[in-house]
């Protein structure tokens, strides 16, 4: 009888990590739809696309609509699903969640690619000035490249 008892008690706890464990996957699925990362995941996957079609003009059209179709968004998701995971208990994927819901959240979401990008060009203007400026003070001081 005790056996019996400490089978279904262990049964219990693991019924019990699966679906919690799926209950936050499923949360951080809501939070990545909610965000657009399926989205970006086409948007990069067209960029890349694009950039090949440029360089294989002689690959037929017909290739890359297949290769499109058979692209899925839930990859990309299913792939970053862990990396949320690892990052965030499932109480801070309910508060994100309940966050981008917010008008102010539904902003940074629809701001966040233009600001990335002009964040983008903003730091590689500081990157290359601050490389001219390291750049000139090494020949100022009359340092030489090793060979």
């Amino acid at each position: 009888m005790k056996k019996i008892i400490v089978l279904l008690l262990c049964i219990s706890f693991f019924q019990t990590g699966i679906a919690q464990k799926t209950s936050k996957e499923e949360k951080i699925k809501e939070l990545l739809e909610l965000t657009g990362a399926g989205k970006i995941g086409i948007q990069v996957m067209e960029s890349i696309m694009n950039d090949f079609q440029k360089s294989f003009k002689s690959v037929p059209e017909e290739f890359w609509s297949k290769f499109k179709a058979e692209a899925k968004p839930d990859d990309i998701i299913n792939m970053i699903l862990p990396v949320y995971a690892k990052y965030y208990t499932e109480d801070e994927i309910n508060q994100l969640i309940a966050f981008y819901k917010t008008p102010v959240g539904q902003k940074v979401i629809s701001t966040m690619p233009q600001l990335m990008q002009e964040s983008m060009q903003v730091g590689q203007e500081w990157g290359e000035k601050l490389a001219e400026k390291i750049y000139n003070q090494i020949e100022e001081k009359g340092y030489k490249r090793d060979a």
